[in-house]
């Protein structure tokens, strides 16, 4: 009899593990193994937290190209510098020599922040030349 008081004591007194949200997977581009898109992710509200722009740099004028891999991975952390949960709209260029370069590719993205499902984005401030 204890046995079962003690029993339904625990079940009452435990919080209720249904009532809390699952956890949302994290949203990553498996090809690159980072949060970063060519394309715009419709499928959840977010905010745009500013644009990230980065170079990539070849070692020597004989290597190659840097991959998109490596491309993605240098805009990931600079838009997870910003707290970004991904980079969407990503684009790059083919690597180009520059006078203090062997072969740089340039890159940007814009860098966003997820909100919650019933969450607007903040509206986005006017940026006028005065």
């Amino acid at each position: 009899m204890r046995s079962i008081w003690f029993a339904a004591l625990a079940v009452a007194v435990a919080p209720p593990v249904l009532a809390q949200p699952a956890p949302v997977a994290p949203l990553v581009n498996e090809d690159v193994g980072v949060p970063v898109f060519p394309y715009d992710i419709t499928d959840r509200p977010y905010e745009v937290l500013g644009e990230v722009k980065a170079g990539v740099r070849k070692a020597t004028v004989f290597s190659k190209s840097p991959s998109q891999e490596k491309i993605y991975k240098e805009l990931w952390e600079r838009a997870r510098k910003l707290g970004a949960d991904a980079v969407v709209k990503a684009q790059y260029g083919d690597a180009h020599v520059s006078a203090f370069s062997w072969g740089k590719a340039n890159a940007t993205g814009v860098a966003v922040r997820f909100l919650s499902a019933g969450a607007t984005p903040a509206p986005a401030g006017v940026s006028g030349s005065n």
